[in-house]
């Protein structure tokens, strides 16, 4: 196997659920700021020229974050439960991994390509500037949402870490990096991210 890595939060998500199950690949860099992964050999990788990829045993390729996690944890399989350890706790991670993804990450990334990085990504992909405001206010809803399921919680699937902590991590540490992210009103939502940044896994 071997892992396409770069700069941006998607890959950081991938190596930071490696890093929390001690899982070491051979890796090599893409360079996205030059353009690299909108290149033929990429996106002979990935179509859709994103980050990351990663080459399987067989020879192909799997990108998406959360198809990635699920493919490692079925070839590392352990106790650690990141997805879960029962049906019941894999529908809980998977449910919670998808509305944090779509209806938070996606948004707030988006708003953030057709707005502040817009001069970066207009040539890259289809951006929209009159978008930016409905999608920023979009994921922003969302936050708050989630400021307020996670009252009593210590991470997002209760007492259990999961692959769910994991992508939110990785999103809101690349946003808080740019001046945006969780605000300090969302007060439960504050304190799971001190949690989450105390994990060693964080540095990965």
């Amino acid at each position: 196997m071997k892992f396409f890595n770069s700069f941006g939060p998607n890959p950081a998500i991938v190596r930071i659920f490696m890093a929390e199950k001690g899982i070491e690949l051979e890796s090599q860099e893409v360079d996205l700021m030059a353009g690299e992964n909108r290149q033929e050999a990429h996106l002979k990788r990935n179509p859709s020229g994103q980050m990351p990829a990663l080459e399987m045993d067989n020879g192909n390729y799997v990108s998406e974050v959360t198809a990635i996690m699920e493919y490692l944890d079925e070839k590392f399989p352990d106790e650690k439960g990141l997805i879960g350890n029962t049906p019941e706790e894999r529908a809980e991670t998977r449910m919670w991994t998808r509305k944090i993804d779509l209806l938070i990450c996606e948004p707030l990334a988006n708003g953030g390509r057709c707005g502040p990085m817009y001069e970066i990504f207009k040539t890259r992909m289809p951006v929209d500037q009159s978008l930016a405001e409905g999608l920023t206010n979009w994921g922003n809803h969302y936050m708050n949402w989630l400021d307020d399921q996670m009252e009593g919680k210590t991470y997002i699937c209760g007492d259990r870490f999961s692959m769910a902590d994991i992508l939110f991590f990785g999103w809101m540490n690349f946003m808080g990096s740019l001046g945006g992210g969780i605000m300090p009103e969302q007060k439960n939502l504050t304190a799971w991210k001190e949690r989450m940044a105390a994990r060693p896994s964080a540095e990965a």
